[in-house]
């Protein structure tokens, strides 16, 4: 545990941090999430489209905040465009 004073605000700080990041990936995944349910159901539809855009929002903006590797966000992006264009074939 912390002993000096700065340390202790330190402390206070990163656990601040950590909540509100870990609520930002957590909404990510279930943009994410949702985007795929959506293009599993098969449908192709605008409501579709929209989902994974907003997906792909929330991947960059988690990338550029560092909360994700941006290489990670890019893989998941990846694989939802080609799934999206995959529904869009059926």
């Amino acid at each position: 545990m912390a002993h000096s004073r700065t340390a202790k605000k330190n402390h206070r700080k990163s656990e601040k941090r950590r909540a509100h990041n870990r609520g930002q990936i957590a909404s990510t995944r279930t943009s994410v999430k949702k985007a795929r349910a959506t293009l599993a159901e098969g449908a192709a539809s605008t409501d579709a489209v929209a989902q994974v855009r907003r997906a792909q929002q929330m991947l960059d903006k988690a990338a550029k905040r560092l909360l994700i590797h941006p290489n990670k966000a890019a893989r998941i992006k990846s694989r939802l465009a080609r799934a999206q264009n995959a529904a869009a074939k059926k």
